[in-house]
């Protein structure tokens, strides 16, 4: 029997046919061009991952509304102009053999530059808690044209070739602003209990569903709890989710707190165990009875097919998993478990570069992401004998990408060991994967055909009596060891033995 057999059954939901349980979620990748149009990079990072076999694919956010938009550049569903370039994006999942939803989204308060041009809408007129900045309070009409503005985004999926919708209401989007009474204070039928405060999502699911008609599939994203003080939790919810599945909703993602949640919960770190969200998708599926998404940092095919084979989900989102290694389900399928890239959740190039504003999305495993158009596919025109010095992260990973192109790769790392400085960053709770990581690289570095030389440092004559071709320095950096009294104890300088 097929270890993974689980995981690789088919699902048909309404009209939605799936040929298997994997789901792709949403993930910004400010990729779009600044007008909101799709872009070739767009295109060419979608295309890359709809070849990875996911049995759906969710667009990331793509506003229905001028007031709505997360960042400048965000995809849009608010107007037709929009629609051939969105076609071409489920144009090339079909491509693929994949399905694909596109994810509509409202940002509300949770939008940095429109709350610095004083445009940024939300139930209340308070603060937002990531960005500081305070929204202007939405009037009756506004509701209303943000309701219909839903409708309108789906039809434009509807036109665009896509196979379903997903309604955004999670992660402290404007859906959550309007069920958290944190950010919901209004005295009128949208506001005070927490049946009025789900009024919202029930009627935007309501219009969608009017729209697109009874058999288009509605997912609906939503933070099962919100995990911050005084917000909401499940027991609060419950009572509203037979609401929910009645407005329109065939599919819950079970998702969970906001951007304004501590620890980072939404794009959980690694101090969070892989599959630590599954107990609330779980209690979903036992209430609503639905399609439910588990998520959670999965990057093992094998955790994901036992999730579902307990019942605890129908479907498990690979999210980040997604840009470390896009072909994963493909290696699992093959029975080569040991090549997939696993995702280490440091959040480094697909959270922390786009909050920062420092640019589109990157993977520091992967160095394909979000560079799709220029990665080069090889092999090379002409093959070199190439040295790689130093075996960190940087030099494996072009050792590896260099033997992959087809060149005649060597790598010399002076100490007896690979890894360069995550030798020391694996020691620290919680970070071993860095560790992993590293016998991950080594590992594939000679599978692909590296030769690998430790405890050999590279001098002018070995480099005269090696002549090689080219010479890629990936020596880093140093250690540095601060002047802190004590830090010579045993306890510090050998943490590994505790």
């Amino acid at each position: 029997m097929n270890p993974l057999a689980r995981l690789f059954s088919p699902l048909k939901i309404k009209s939605l046919e799936l040929v298997n349980r994997a789901v792709m979620p949403p993930m910004g990748t400010n990729l779009g061009n600044p007008d909101g149009t799709v872009s070739e990079a767009n295109l060419a990072y979608i295309k890359r991952r709809a070849v990875g076999g996911a049995g759906l694919i969710i667009t990331e956010i793509a506003s229905v509304h001028p007031s709505g938009s997360a960042m400048p550049n965000e995809l849009g569903a608010y107007d037709d102009r929009f629609v051939p370039g969105l076609k071409r994006i489920s144009d090339a999942v079909h491509a693929a053999g994949g399905k694909v939803a596109l994810q509509l989204h409202h940002a509300g308060r949770e939008s940095l530059h429109l709350l610095q041009q004083g445009k940024a809408v939300a139930p209340s007129a308070i603060r937002s808690l990531v960005f500081g900045l305070t929204p202007r309070e939405m009037t009756r009409e506004e509701i209303r044209e943000i309701i219909v503005a839903f409708g309108a985004a789906s039809a434009r999926a509807l036109e665009a070739g896509f196979d379903a919708v997903e309604v955004h209401g999670a992660h402290g989007y404007l859906l959550t602003q309007f069920l958290s009474a944190l950010s919901n204070k209004r005295s009128d039928e949208y506001g005070g209990s927490f049946s009025n405060r789900s009024r919202f999502m029930i009627e935007v699911l309501q219009e969608v569903r009017k729209t697109v008609g009874k058999d288009f599939p509605i997912s609906l994203r939503l933070s099962v709890e919100e995990c911050i003080k005084d917000g909401y939790t499940f027991e609060d919810i419950q009572p509203v989710l037979a609401n929910l599945v009645k407005a329109g909703a065939d599919i819950l993602h079970a998702s969970l707190g906001t951007h304004g949640s501590p620890g980072g919960i939404t794009t959980a770190p690694f101090e969070y165990q892989p599959g630590f969200n599954v107990w609330r998708a779980q209690k979903v599926k036992e209430v609503v009875g639905l399609p439910v998404i588990a998520v959670g940092r999965f990057t093992d095919p094998s955790l994901a097919n036992e999730v579902i084979a307990r019942g605890e989900a129908d479907l498990v989102a690979f999210g980040r998993q997604y840009l470390a290694d896009p072909d994963f389900l493909i290696k699992a399928r093959e029975g080569r478990p040991e090549d997939i890239r696993k995702c280490i959740a440091c959040n480094q190039g697909c959270i922390e570069r786009l909050l920062l504003g420092e640019g589109k999305i990157r993977c520091a495993l992967n160095p394909e992401t979000g560079q799709e158009m220029i990665y080069p596919q090889g092999p090379a025109g002409v093959r070199r004998r190439v040295w790689v010095v130093g075996s960190g992260p940087g030099g494996l990973t072009a050792a590896y990408e260099a033997a992959r192109l087809g060149h005649e790769v060597t790598l010399y790392e002076q100490e007896e060991e690979t890894g360069g400085q995550l030798r020391f960053a694996r020691q620290s709770p919680f970070k071993d994967q860095y560790g992993t990581w590293a016998s991950w690289l080594t590992s594939q570095a000679k599978k692909i055909g590296v030769i690998m030389h430790t405890g050999v440092e590279v001098t002018e004559s070995v480099l005269s009596e090696g002549n090689p071709e080219v010479v890629i320095l990936a020596t880093g950096g140093e250690q540095i060891k601060p002047d802190i009294p004590g830090i010579a104890l045993s306890l510090v300088s050998n943490p590994g033995r505790f």
